[in-house]
C-alpha cells in the first residue's frame, strides 16, 4: 500500500523521480510481472504496480462492453495506459500525452493513495486539496455510509 506525499521536479525530458518508499511497492523484489503502468486519472496521472493494473484491467474488461460509460472508461484509462519502467536512477519517463493530460510541467507532487500512486502538477494538487479540505464534512458523511 502506498501512503504519503512527496514534492519532486520533472526535468525537461519528462523524467520524474519516484520516491524511494514507493519503489519497492511498484517493483516487488523477485516479481517478474512487469514494469509499473502509468495512465490517466481525473485530474492527474495514476501509477500502478503491474499486477494491480492487470487485475483492474481484467475487472474492467469483464464489465459490459455494450455500456457507453464502460466504453468511455476503457478508452480513458486503458487507451492511455503505458508501461513505465523505473530507470537506474529511480525515475520514470512520462510520455508527452500523459504530461499534457496531467498538466505536468515542472513541479510535481507524488501521492500514495492505497493501491496506486498519483502524479499531480503541484499547483493543481494544492487547489484540489483545498477543495477537499473545504468539503471534508460532506466527504466524511459519505465515508461513514461505507463504514469508514
Amino acid at each position: 500500500m502506498f501512503r504519503g506525499r512527496h514534492m519532486h521536479t520533472m526535468d525537461a525530458k519528462g523524467r520524474v523521480s519516484v520516491p524511494v518508499s514507493f519503489r519497492a511497492g511498484l517493483l516487488p523484489e523477485g516479481d517478474p510481472s512487469g514494469p509499473p503502468i502509468l495512465t490517466n486519472l481525473q485530474h492527474c496521472l495514476a501509477l500502478y504496480p503491474h499486477e494491480t493494473w492487470l487485475a483492474f484491467e481484467r475487472q474492467l474488461s469483464e464489465a459490459s462492453s455494450m455500456d457507453p460509460e464502460v466504453q468511455a472508461l476503457q478508452r480513458f484509462m486503458v487507451g492511455a495506459a503505458t508501461d513505465c519502467p523505473i530507470d537506474g536512477q529511480g525515475r520514470i519517463l512520462v510520455p508527452p500525452y500523459l504530461r499534457a493530460h496531467g498538466g505536468l510541467e515542472r513541479d510535481v507532487t507524488i501521492v500514495g493513495v492505497g493501491k496506486r500512486v498519483e502524479v499531480w502538477d503541484s499547483e493543481r494538487f494544492r487547489r484540489e486539496f483545498e477543495r477537499t479540505t473545504e468539503r471534508l464534512g460532506e466527504i466524511s458523511a459519505v465515508a461513514q455510509r461505507f463504514g469508514l
